[in-house]
């Protein structure tokens, strides 16, 4: 199980430069807003994603008036940096050799965060519903992330011979019947990754909201009407007409529910935070159980919005579960302590202010 011993962050957002070392069980990161507290989960994050969690584009990751930012931390499987240049070229290496891929890294240091910014995986289109399975697939099955950035490739570029109107019905042919293959593992990865899901969200949502309420999941694609093949053949003529690709699996949604209805609808903030942190805790046990062992836990303002029974039930599943390293925000210090010293003796504590981290030996 990889457990981060130490990390070193240079320029990455406003933390300038700081060096830390971690408890192996939980780590409790306090401050007012703004001072950096979800920038240092970010960078723990993006040591196994090489990617932020928050930003699409590196850009924003840069410390103001800076043109490169780096993260280095020490597991107990090894040692793993990033570099990033603002020419956008990233290096990341495990013990000081570079990947030939960066792919070949995700899934290495397998992670899950639950954040404030989960909401939007209510509240915005099936994009982000899409871009969080393809996180935990790409983790848990390197053949998923293969097809889908193989997928992703030949998509472009039917979309641009459409839009550039270069195409021909024989050259069309051969690229829906190579990206069939590759949405046929896509399909079906997301198609088990639910089945797998739908329980353990609905079980979580049991224990944190006192069953009174029931949630569900459901996937929607395309391919469940047939193959892509036939289904990309049979909308050729739209595609033409509106000079895109207008089926496959780049459309895909998951339906999120609440007693049948969109929770998006239906749902309060606080039942909504409650399905979230379900789906969140429920993804944990997945990859869990596909790797043997827990990921990493980011647990990033997650107290907001719930109540504090709702706050009870949640850290007594954390308490009552086989959890790993957990990294814990809270601006209310006094809160993190009080739950926190009640759950393990073996923790750290760290103040956030201005991008600095100081270690405090009594919360």
């Amino acid at each position: 199980m990889p457990v981060l011993k130490k990390i070193a962050v240079q320029d990455f957002r406003n933390i300038a430069f700081q060096e830390l070392s971690f408890s192996p069980n939980i780590n409790c990161i306090s401050g007012n807003n703004g001072e950096g507290k979800t920038n240092l989960m970010d960078a723990v994050w993006y040591l196994s994603m090489t990617k932020s969690a928050f930003s699409s584009s590196d850009r924003f990751n840069f410390r103001h008036g800076t043109e490169a930012f780096a993260i280095a931390g020490t597991y107990d499987i090894g040692r793993f940096s990033v570099q990033v240049d603002s020419r956008g070229e990233k290096k990341v290496r495990r013990d000081d050799k570079p990947y030939s891929r960066i792919s070949e890294h995700i899934g290495v240091l397998p992670i899950v965060m639950v954040s404030p910014s989960d909401t939007s995986l209510v509240s915005e289109s099936g994009d982000e519903r899409r871009r969080f399975v393809n996180s935990v697939l790409s983790q848990m099955d390197r053949e998923y992330l293969s097809a889908m950035q193989q997928y992703n490739r030949l998509l472009f570029q039917r979309n641009k011979m459409l839009k550039d109107g270069t195409f021909d019905e024989g050259l069309l042919s051969v690229f829906d019947e190579r990206m069939g293959s590759f949405a046929d593992k896509i399909f079906a990865a997301r198609e088990a990754f639910v089945a797998d899901l739908m329980p353990v969200v609905s079980e979580y949502y049991k224990i944190l909201s006192g069953g009174r309420e029931t949630v569900s999941i459901t996937y929607q694609s395309d391919l469940h009407k047939g193959t892509l093949t036939a289904i990309l053949a049979s909308s050729r003529e739209k595609d033409m007409a509106f000079r895109y690709t207008t089926a496959g699996v780049q459309r895909d949604d998951f339906v999120f529910k609440m007693d049948g209805y969109p929770i998006r609808r239906c749902g309060s903030q606080g039942q909504q935070k409650s399905f979230l942190v379900s789906l969140k805790f429920a993804q944990y046990e997945v990859m869990k159980g596909k790797y043997g062992f827990p990921p990493t836990l980011l647990l990033d303002d997650v107290f907001d919005k719930l109540d504090m029974v709702r706050i009870a039930n949640l850290l007594g599943m954390v308490a009552g579960s086989d959890f790993g390293q957990i990294f814990i925000t809270d601006s209310n210090k006094v809160r993190m302590s009080g739950i926190v010293d009640n759950l393990t003796a073996d923790r750290a504590y760290f103040e956030a202010v201005g991008g600095e981290f100081k270690e405090i030996q009594d919360a």
